[in-house]
């Protein structure tokens, strides 16, 4: 679950370092003097009290990227800098990565959002409808290491465009985390009925990390 997730917006007294790896080693000062005030905030289950803090912090790393505080997988919570796979920006995540300190049972770094362990184990609230992303069924074609993709789920005759959209993507982002999204997935459309031969999104994990594993 996450706390905020939102785009940078630099403060005029931000500074966007242009070496990518000063950028990082100043983010990694300025975020162990910050974290006792994150850490507090976090406790009183307050995280908007840091979030101008921190903004400004990812903001002097590059403008452009974007993090969330979240639940941790392996530690209790977890902190996210993302590029959203902008080539431009690799290189300071990547920077901002390799220069982390070590996970531990508090808390753990991701350069990318994250797959969710069991997505089959996921409600998304929209607006009064629970969709149980159990029930996500996909069909999976690919072609030159790219595998275009139809969704369908149950409840998608009873959301309006807007939300079938949100229905039909975040699934997979879920499912295969940012980066594998957005290296191997090519045409993804909506399916208004269950396509023929249409699999769960545990088995279209598998397939897709196939794919990744198997092209140079």
């Amino acid at each position: 679950m996450s706390w905020f997730r939102r785009r940078t917006e630099p403060e005029p007294a931000a500074v966007h370092l242009p070496n990518p790896d000063e950028a990082a080693v100043a983010f990694w000062q300025e975020w162990f003097e910050l974290l006792p005030i994150v850490s507090a905030a976090l406790g009183d289950g307050e995280p908007h009290r840091v979030e101008g803090e921190l903004g400004a912090l990812v903001a002097a790393v590059h403008p452009d990227l974007e993090f969330s505080l979240e639940r941790g997988h392996r530690a209790i919570y977890a902190l996210v800098i993302t590029g959203q796979e902008d080539p431009k920006l690799r290189p300071y995540t990547d920077a901002w990565i390799n220069a982390a300190p070590p996970e531990d049972m508090i808390w753990e770094y991701h350069d990318s959002v994250p797959p969710v362990p069991d997505p089959t184990q996921v409600t998304i609230n929209l607006g009064a409808r629970r969709i149980r992303l159990a029930d996500v069924r996909v069909v999976a074609q690919v072609s030159d290491g790219l595998v275009d993709v139809a969704v369908h789920h149950p409840e998608f005759a009873n959301l309006d465009d807007a939300a079938r959209r949100t229905m039909t993507f975040l699934p997979l982002d879920v499912t295969l985390g940012e980066r594998l999204a957005g290296e191997r997935l090519g045409r993804v459309e909506t399916a208004s009925t269950e396509p023929e031969g249409a699999i769960g999104l545990l088995e279209f994990r598998d397939l897709v990390r196939a794919i990744d594993g198997d092209t140079p």
